[in-house]
């Protein structure tokens, strides 16, 4: 996804090219098989262009981070109650100042 996000719209050898660049080399089986599941998991889409498919980007970073956050914590919350309360209370205490008002402003544009 991050080589998506960058990229916004791409081929499956596009994808390839870029990831092979660094030490870890894959295979385009690899991440063909990986961004037609992002597709079916609707973080991609997917449309066909003569015999290639070109992929496009569904969510922005910084929403699906939104997204996947509000989620997981609706997961925690939900599986542990008070317990995970209790523990989300004290992160927030031991946070420097700095970052407990950016959390603040987080919360008041939410």
């Amino acid at each position: 996804m991050e080589e998506m996000w960058r990229r916004e719209r791409a081929t499956v050898r596009e994808v390839l090219e870029a990831l092979n660049r660094g030490p870890k080399q894959r295979a385009y089986t690899t991440v063909m098989t990986i961004m037609g599941r992002l597709d079916r998991k609707g973080l991609l889409t997917r449309e066909r262009s003569g015999k290639t498919d070109v992929y496009s980007i569904v969510m922005a970073k910084p929403a699906y981070l939104d997204a996947r956050a509000q989620t997981q914590v609706e997961t925690l919350v939900a599986e542990f109650g008070d317990v995970a309360l209790a523990h989300f209370s004290e992160q927030i205490d031991n946070l420097d100042p700095e970052k407990l008002e950016e959390l603040r402003k987080l919360a008041r544009s939410a």
